[in-house]
C-alpha cells in the first residue's frame, strides 16, 4: 500500500479511536453523577450540553494551531489523556472531601469538550497534508469515522470498561488509549513536520503522562476506598458496585457493646440495625391486618420486611421482586444480614424474582391479598417511574378483592410535598388511602401510605397485637399530622411528568 494511503487509513483509524474515547469520558461523567447525585436526567443534560458547547469553543481555539497541526494534535491528546483519564477520580474526590460536585462537573465537561473539539480541525489539516481533497469529501470521511467510533465507545463503556475495570480505572485505561493513538499517528506519519525541540518536548511530556496514569491506575483501589470511607460516618465492612447500584455495609460498635450495622444503596441509608424494626413493623403489620394469605413485596431485598411477614403462620406464599441479584445474595449469605432477617429467604414459602418491578407488574401471574412496596426513595430517574400513577395503577391490578397495599413514602417532615404527592398519586390510580407516619431515629419522621381498592372506604390502621414499637394507641396517633405538615394541593406524578423527582431534589438538599 502506498505510504499516503497508509497514512490516510491510520488517520481515520485515529479519528475512530479518539471519538470512542471522547464518548467514554462523557458517559463516565454522566454515570458517576447518577451514582453520587441520583438525578440521571439532570446530570446527563449538564454534562452533554456543556461538553457539546465547549467542543465548538475548542474547534475555534484550534484554528491558530493548524500550522503546527501534528505537534498540536499530540499535545491535545496528552492533555485529554490526563484530564479525561483523571476526571472521574477528581470528581469523586471533590464530592467526597469538598462536598462540591456540580461546579467540578461543569469544569471537567468544559475542559474535555474543548480538547475533543480541537481534534477535528487539527485532524482535517493533517488529512489535507497527506493528500489534497475536496473539503466536503474530507469532512464526510472524518465525520463518518468519528460517528462510528462513538458507537464503539458507547458500547464499550457499559459492556467492557465498567464491569471489567470500574469507573476510575476504566477512565484511566481510556486515557492511555487516547495518548497512544495521538502519539502513534504523529510520530509514525508526521514526524518530519515537527521540529526537533517539539519532538523532545512531546516525548518528555509523554513520559510524565504515562507515569502519572500508571501510578493512578495502581493506586486506584486505595484511593477509591479512602474517598468512599469519607462519605460514611462508620467503617465500611463490605461494598460492591453492581450493574444497578452501589451497595455498602458499614458497622460500628458502642462502648456498651451495641452493634450498628447500616446498609446504603447509592449512598442513601436503607436501614440501621439499631432501629430498623420500627420502620419494618410500621411498613408490614398494618397492611397485613387485612387478608394476607398471598403477599407480594416489591423491593425489600435486604429481607427485613420479609422477616416481619413470615411471623404470620397463615401466610401461604410470598413473592419478592427485587431488581438486583447481588442484593439478594448479600442478604442470603452475609452473617450480619442473616442475623437481622433471620434467614427469611430460606423459608419455603418465599419465591424471589429478580426483575424490574415496573416491567414485572405488566405481566404479573396472579392476584395478591397484600402488596408491600418497599422501594428506594425516588431521587433517580430510573426509580421515579416506580412512584408514578401508571405504576400504582398496575399495582392495583394485582390486588385481590379486599386486598391492601402499603407504600413507603419518605419523610412527611423533611419532604412533605414529596410525601403528599405520593399519597395523591396512589389515589389517582383509583385507590383509597390512609397516610400515616412513625418515628425512626435513623431516618427521622417517616411516612407510609396504606391503600385499598374497590368501593370500600379508606383502610383503617390495625395491629395484630402489641409489637416492639406499635400498638393500637400508637397506630391511631400515627394518622394525625400537624398543621404545617398536612397536604396542600399535591400534584400527581406520572411517567411523562415525574414531579416526584423534582420535589425530591428540592426538599432533600
Amino acid at each position: 500500500m502506498p505510504r499516503h494511503r497508509l497514512a490516510r487509513a491510520a488517520l481515520l483509524a485515529t479519528v475512530f479511536v479518539c471519538a470512542a474515547c471522547g464518548l467514554v469520558y462523557e458517559l463516565s461523567l454522566v454515570t458517576l453523577g447518577s451514582y453520587l447525585i441520583g438525578d440521571t436526567a439532570a446530570q446527563a443534560s449538564i454534562t452533554l450540553s456543556v461538553m457539546v458547547c465547549s467542543m465548538g469553543v475548542g474547534a475555534l481555539l484550534a484554528k491558530p494551531l493548524r500550522s503546527r497541526a501534528a505537534a498540536a494534535f499530540v499535545a491535545v491528546e496528552l492533555a485529554l489523556a490526563v484530564v479525561g483519564g483523571l476526571s472521574v477520580a477528581a470528581l469523586y474526590a471533590s464530592y467526597a472531601w469538598l462536598n462540591i460536585y456540580t461546579g467540578t462537573l461543569v469544569l471537567a465537561s468544559a475542559v474535555i469538550g474543548m480538547l475533543v473539539g480541537a481534534e477535528i480541525p487539527l485532524l482535517m489539516e493533517l488529512l489535507q497534508d497527506i493528500r489534497e481533497q475536496e473539503a466536503g469529501s474530507a469532512v464526510a470521511d472524518l465525520f463518518a469515522a468519528d460517528y462510528v467510533g462513538a458507537l464503539l465507545g458507547g458500547l464499550a463503556f457499559p459492556f467492557l470498561l465498567l464491569p471489567v475495570f470500574g469507573q476510575i480505572r476504566g477512565s484511566l485505561v481510556v486515557g492511555v488509549v487516547n495518548a497512544i493513538a495521538g502519539l502513534a499517528l504523529a510520530f509514525f506519519f508526521f514526524r518530519d513536520t515537527m521540529t526537533r525541540g517539539a519532538r523532545h518536548t512531546l516525548i518528555a511530556a509523554t513520559v510524565v503522562v504515562a507515569c502519572g496514569l500508571t501510578g493512578s491506575y495502581l493506586y486506584a483501589d486505595r484511593f477509591e476506598a479512602t474517598a468512599q470511607q469519607a462519605l460514611f460516618a462508620h467503617p465500611i465492612v463490605w461494598q460492591a458496585r453492581t450493574p444497578y447500584q452501589q451497595i455498602v455495609l458499614t458497622e460500628s460498635f458502642s462502648p456498651f457493646a451495641t452493634t450498628d450495622t447500616r446498609l446504603y444503596l447509592n449512598g442513601g441509608l436503607q436501614f440501621s440495625s439499631v432501629d430498623e424494626y420500627r420502620y419494618h413493623e410500621a411498613l408490614v403489620h398494618p397492611v397485613l391486618a387485612g387478608p394476607h394469605r398471598s403477599v407480594l413485596v416489591l423491593g425489600g431485598g435486604d429481607g427485613l420486611a420479609l422477616r416481619e411477614i413470615l411471623r404470620y403462620r397463615d401466610i401461604a406464599e410470598v413473592t419478592l421482586v427485587e431488581l438486583d441479584p447481588a442484593m439478594i445474595e448479600l442478604a442470603r449469605t452475609d452473617d450480619r444480614l442473616t442475623d437481622l432477617n433471620r434467614r427469611a429467604f430460606d423459608d419455603r414459602r418465599v419465591t424471589v424474582v429478580n426483575a424490574d418491578a415496573f416491567t414485572w407488574l405488566r405481566s404479573a401471574p396472579g392476584l395478591f391479598d397484600a402488596v408491600i412496596v418497599d422501594l428506594p426513595d425516588p431521587d433517580q430517574t430510573s426509580v421515579a417511574k416506580l412512584y408514578s400513577q401508571e405504576f400504582y395503577a398496575m399495582t392495583a391490578n394485582v390486588l385481590a378483592p379486599g386486598a391492601r397495599m402499603v407504600v413507603q413514602s419518605g419523610s412527611p417532615f423533611f419532604a412533605p410535598r414529596s410525601f403528599w404527592t405520593i399519597d395523591a398519586t396512589v389515589r389517582s390510580a383509583g385507590l383509597h388511602t390512609t397516610p400515616y407516619h412513625v418515628d425512626v431515629p435513623s431516618f427521622g419522621d417517616w411516612g407510609f401510605v396504606l391503600a385499598s381498592a374497590g368501593a370500600a372506604p379508606a383502610p383503617s390502621l390495625r395491629s395484630p397485637g402489641p409489637l416492639r414499637s406499635l400498638d393500637e394507641i400508637t397506630l391511631t396517633a400515627a394518622t394525625v399530622f400537624p398543621p404545617d405538615r398536612r397536604a396542600v394541593d399535591p400534584e400527581v406524578s406520572t411517567l411523562m411528568r415525574p414531579v416526584i423527582l423534582d420535589l425530591q431534589r428540592q426538599e432533600w438538599r
